[in-house]
């Protein structure tokens, strides 16, 4: 596939983009405010902006990919659709029940979240399919009819079909979906067989609920984005990029909108992956800062975790993600005061509008991006290669105004203090995903990007005792560079509750057929060639009586005695690691069987690093006053990163720009500019680091 191949990726406060033509292999990178109300129209803004940029014709665009957070925002917004709900008698309360468990167990304050589907909303039909698939209750069909009128005349805009057992048997659900076409034909709809087919009734209700919520919301906007599209010229159909690191079409979108919540953030770990290995430094730690929030995960051996649970706004979401962790902590995280004068950072953001102070757009609240700006550690006078002027003088007011008085502090203290607590912030997410799941982060490279991440990266090394950080060439953009080496990914589950025995064999072919269907078809609507997709399949096991299961990869899709000797084997292995115990005598229990189906793309051109000639202090563009924890203020040298030579070898104290990011050099680091310009920083332990607090 040759052309010009573009990467989109939406934040709260920046869509950065990037272009690259192929076989050649130049790129070009843009980076323009996101604009809350309609991201679609900074979108399609920036895009044009490119290709005027790289003086490309939009019919030369062959490939388009979009990653977003507009599920996410949706959900933890309330911005969701009113949905409706239809399920089986005595089952109507399943949202709120959920595990019975509350919030917080020592507050009993806190409420429970509020369901996307109210209980006004959700209405109960007799039917009653048992464990094993089999129809104890024949489906109430005019029950149906009259619950889907009382819903399309009470304006709900979603309907979600939820019945008991489903996962065993679909027969009901896909009845109860033709009355619904039949009686409302414009309704947006989901059932639970079509979006997870597992056990555990909340979490599939959940899924369901939040899936069908999502539906409008997902489906005006990328009706906006497609038109915007086409009326550029580009006739490429874009691609969205979902949650498990996979690029599909809108339309596969639109009818599991839960597969994109961390759509944004998977584009920057399958690029850094990517990086990783390229540069020989396949464990990493990224750290992805943004204007609103930092997302982190780790990639070890050259593979990003993933999850299969995730919760959002209090619900738990059952999809297959990468493992990410998300807080609310960007350059745009507003500091203020608690009710008991402790100065707190985050998770409110001044997001786009109206900004941090610095940037003069009607922000007058302190944000992180005010701190670093008081602190020497931003350009001074623009942002975004010259293109954003900045205004030092109101990040200063911003700060003495609401943070100075108050805390009885100097400018220098508040602001150093601003940094100090994001910073103990973001090491806490790389605590979760690191050493909270038995790894220990001084065995990887901490990688950062987002527009702030290598402003504050050495310095939550220097925390962790982390001794090596890897800046990535174009840090800033690396989310939308990423969404370029998206495969395209579906992933398919079924529930078997069965023993793992001989026995059982015969239920788990049966279950592995159902899923190769499923697969075939989803190839079928993506308009994909299934010769060249790749089929990997696993199975969740769990000891008998246990409530919670871990995955085991499967050779092949055919499980044969000796395979499940081996996958038992592995099992009791894998127990023992993360939970330090087996218990070998105990029955194992197969409970779900999973297909992964990856159609590969052709993977796009190396970056490549322009080789500059002569001395790195030729890069020098200015020196300014920048503060270090370790020092203070101190003088300190101002690189422009495309000027420094490959192969560079300096020390901090140091500021490095370019266009997407600044990276900040504490004293005493050892910097290497790699062949393919990536920054290899060396931090010194904090054992014989002296300090100035």
């Amino acid at each position: 596939m040759g052309g010009a191949w573009i990467g989109i990726d939406t934040g709260g406060t920046f869509t950065d983009l990037t272009l690259a033509t192929v076989p050649e292999g130049q790129y070009w990178f843009h980076k323009v405010p996101t604009t809350p109300d309609d991201a679609s129209v900074g979108i399609l803004k920036g895009v044009g902006e490119l290709l005027e940029l790289a003086n490309i014709e939009a019919s030369d665009v062959a490939f388009i990919c979009h990653g977003t957070t507009l599920a996410t925002n949706a959900i933890l917004e309330g911005k969701w659709a009113r949905t409706g709900l239809v399920t089986t008698t005595g089952f109507r309360d399943i949202l709120e029940l959920a595990r019975q468990r509350r919030p917080s167990f020592f507050n009993l304050d806190i409420p429970k979240p509020v369901p996307p589907s109210l209980r006004e909303d959700r209405l109960e039909v007799r039917e009653r399919i048992a464990a094993d698939g089999e129809v104890i209750a024949s489906l109430d069909e005019e029950a149906v009819k009259c619950a889907v009128r009382r819903l399309r005349d009470a304006g709900c805009d979603a309907v979600a079909i939820c019945f008991l057992h489903s996962y065993a048997n679909q027969e009901h659900e896909k009845r109860a979906a033709d009355i619904v076409r039949e009686v409302w034909p414009d309704a947006y709809l989901s059932t639970s067989s079509d979006v997870l087919a597992e056990f555990r009734e909340y979490e599939r209700f959940a899924t369901t609920a939040v899936n069908a919520s999502l539906l409008p919301v997902i489906d005006r906007y990328l009706e906006r984005f497609e038109k915007g599209v086409e009326r550029l010229g580009i006739k490429a159909a874009p691609r969205i990029m979902q949650s498990n690191g996979g690029a599909v079409s809108p339309a596969a979108v639109r009818v599991k909108p839960v597969n994109t919540f961390f759509s944004g953030p998977a584009g920057g770990i399958i690029g850094a992956a990517q990086l990783g290995i390229e540069a020989g430094c396949p464990d990493v730690i990224t750290l992805d800062m943004g204007g609103t929030s930092t997302d982190v995960a780790l990639i070890k051996n050259g593979v990003p975790g993933k999850k299969d649970v995730r919760e959002m706004a209090g619900f738990p979401v059952r999809t297959r993600t990468l493992d990410i962790h998300t807080i609310g902590a960007g350059g745009g995280s507003l500091a203020w005061i608690d009710p008991g004068g402790l100065l707190k950072v985050g998770p409110r953001s001044a997001g786009s509008k109206p900004g941090p102070a610095s940037y003069g757009s009607g922000g007058e609240l302190p944000t992180v991006t005010d701190a670093n700006m008081v602190l020497g550690r931003l350009n001074q006078k623009a942002l975004l290669g010259g293109r954003m002027p900045v205004y030092p003088d109101l990040g200063r007011k911003a700060i003495e105004e609401h943070l100075c008085g108050k805390l009885g502090m100097s400018l220098e203290r508040a602001a150093a203090g601003i940094l100090e607590i994001i910073n103990v912030n973001m090491m806490g997410a790389v605590r979760v995903i690191s050493v909270e799941q038995g790894e220990d982060p001084r065995r990887f490279a901490l990688m950062p990007f987002g527009g702030a991440g290598p402003l504050h990266v050495c310095d939550i090394a220097r925390i962790m005792d982390i001794p090596h950080v890897f800046v990535p060439q174009r840090p800033g953009i690396l989310s939308s560079l990423g969404l370029l080496h998206a495969d395209t990914q579906g992933d398919f589950s079924l529930t078997r509750l069965v023993r793992a025995g001989e026995d059982s064999l015969g239920k788990l072919d049966d279950a592995i057929s159902q899923l190769k269907e499923r697969g075939r078809e989803w190839l079928r609507t993506e308009r994909l060639d299934g010769a060249n997709a790749v089929y990997s399949w696993a199975v969740d096991l769990r000891y008998l009586g246990q409530n919670f299961e871990l995955s085991a990869a499967l050779k092949s899709e055919r499980i044969d005695p000796a395979e499940l000797s081996r996958l038992v084997e592995g099992f009791h292995a894998a127990h023992e690691q993360a939970y330090g115990y087996r218990m070998a005598d105990q029955p194992v229990e197969v409970v779900n069987v999973r297909l992964n189906l990856n159609v590969p793309r052709p993977v796009p051109p190396a970056l490549s690093a322009a080789s500059k000639a002569g001395s790195v202090d030729a890069a020098v563009l200015d020196t300014r006053q920048v503060w270090f924890h370790e020092t203070g203020f101190v003088e300190t040298p101002v690189y422009d990163r495309a000027e420094i030579p490959l192969g560079a070898e300096f020390s901090g104290p140091a500021v490095i720009e370019q266009m997407d990011a600044t990276t900040v050099i504490p004293p005493g680091a050892k910097v290497a500019n790699d062949r393919f310009g990536n920054l290899m920083v060396q931090i010194p332990s904090t054992a014989s680091a002296g300090g100035k607090e």
